[in-house]
């Protein structure tokens, strides 16, 4: 079954990394409980991909998951929040006052 991912020490003061120079990526070091571990090795066998791509593609996941999320409970309180819609003159006046605050700021800066 090859190495175990619970048992695989990723150290980054070997020779190598400790040499200056730059890098395009970071690494990280993780560990998993041995069941859990198992399942990564399996799925990353599975879909012919190595076990950094598998992260790399979780956390992408789990990232547009959290905007996602945040997006959602925005929209929800924005529209808790304004029950009735805007009309008409309402959108002309919030126009006029956000471009009287707007030429207000200029001329304090000039």
């Amino acid at each position: 079954m090859g190495k175990r991912l619970y048992d695989i020490i990723v150290s980054c003061h070997t020779a190598i990394m400790s040499m200056s120079r730059s890098r395009a990526s970071r690494v990280f070091t993780i560990s998993f409980p041995e069941d859990l571990a198992q399942q990564v090795d399996k799925v990353a066998q599975q879909e012919s991909r190595n076990i950094s791509e598998l992260f790399r593609e979780a956390f992408r996941s789990y990232r547009l998951e959290r905007i996602r999320r945040t997006l959602g409970s925005v929209r929800a309180k924005a529209r808790d929040r304004n029950r009735q819609p805007y009309t008409e003159d309402d959108v002309e006046r919030l126009v006029d006052e956000i471009r009287a605050e707007f030429s207000g700021a200029r001329k304090t800066k000039v």
